[in-house]
């Protein structure tokens, strides 16, 4: 048993302050989302902020939200999932080096790696325990839930600071524009289903969740399962794997009372959640988020981060609502999503018994 202590969420929303939730939803018209992020000085020295990426700097930032929420000073591991790691450095990298042949700041190409979060976090944090990143694409986040959940089981950790972390630049958004993966035109993120176009609505954002074995006095949740299943030549059964998953923790369908899904605005892939929530979970409260974050690799983190909040404050806000079904009790939230029907992901999430 895996308990959700403390969370830092940087989003475009207004996130930031662990015991605010969705007071105020942020309405945008634009090509993307970008974050509402802290005043930096608050969480990192000012003189090595000046060589930290944005990036860097919101996963610093939310990890050391997460870790103050949860009252808890030293994690035994940080874990990190990304997709793309620094976007911006890569792209300050790959510029200067087709300007011309000359001595390039090195900055922009150590801090463009994929683990340079996690290792920031620790060096932030003065922490010398396990320390890892995870980069597989839209299954990074799960990736590294799935690890700190078996190191929490297997008792070999019994707090970890797990994370998920991506950036949006206009470059970026531009040049995967090309192949369909977002709408072509600056969008409204609250009628984002009612558009009727493909492609999604890109987003960003960094979550970090503290994760204890024992839970602390001002706990959310617990993070009961997560499960990923890679869909090959259309292999993924979702009745079978879901089945599957919630027997595995002694669940049927009828048990669950929310299922929060991963709808994104793409007519071409939303008739999936569609589907799955109207044959497995009729009669039952749906909902969605990624109106308020937007699409990205991590994007189940802020899904998470909604759930956790659910569980803890009891309540189902109509922005988050996909039918007309109100919630009196919530205590058991399945997420589900997935990327343009390659990746999937299970995550169950329990309230705790107070």
């Amino acid at each position: 048993m895996v308990f959700i202590n403390g969370i830092g969420m940087i989003s475009p929303q207004k996130t930031l302050e662990p015991g605010v939730f969705l007071e105020e939803v942020m309405a945008y018209n634009a090509d993307y989302l970008t974050c509402i992020e802290p005043v930096y000085r608050n969480f990192i020295d000012p003189i090595q902020a000046r060589r930290m990426s944005r990036l860097i700097k919101m996963g610093i930032a939310a990890a050391k939200i997460s870790l103050t929420d949860a009252g808890i000073a030293m994690p035994d591991a940080i874990i990190t999932g990304t997709g793309l790691g620094s976007v911006e450095d890569t792209e300050k990298i790959l510029g200067e080096i087709t300007k011309e042949e000359r001595f390039l700041n090195p900055t922009p190409f150590i801090q463009s790696t994929y683990n340079t979060i996690s290792s920031q976090i620790a060096i932030q944090l003065k922490c010398h325990n396990y320390n890892s990143t995870y980069v597989h694409r839209t299954f990074s986040f799960e990736s590294g839930l799935l690890d700190a959940l078996l190191q929490i089981e297997e008792g070999t950790a019994t707090n970890i600071l797990a994370g998920g972390i991506d950036e949006m630049t206009l470059n970026h958004l531009q040049i995967t524009r090309r192949i369909g993966l977002w709408k072509t035109v600056p969008v409204n993120n609250l009628g984002l289903l009612h558009l009727g176009t493909p492609g999604a609505l890109a987003g960003e954002g960094a979550t970090f969740i503290t994760l204890g074995k024992n839970p602390q006095r001002n706990a959310y949740a617990r993070l009961t399962g997560v499960e990923t299943f890679f869909n090959l030549n259309d292999s993924f059964d979702p009745g079978l794997k879901l089945h599957a998953f919630l027997n595995h923790h002694s669940l049927t369908p009828s048990q669950v009372d929310l299922v929060l899904l991963g709808n994104n605005g793409d007519t071409n892939y939303d008739p999936i959640y569609d589907n799955f929530r109207e044959k497995f979970f009729p009669g039952k409260a749906h909902g969605w988020y990624k109106h308020l974050c937007g699409e990205y690799h991590t994007a189940t983190g802020f899904g998470l981060y909604l759930a956790s909040n659910l569980l803890k404050n009891q309540t189902f806000p109509d922005i988050l609502k996909l039918n007309d079904i109100s919630l009196k009790k919530i205590s058991n939230i399945l997420i589900y999503n997935h990327f343009r029907n390659v990746n999937h992901a299970f995550m169950l999430v329990q309230a705790i018994d107070r």
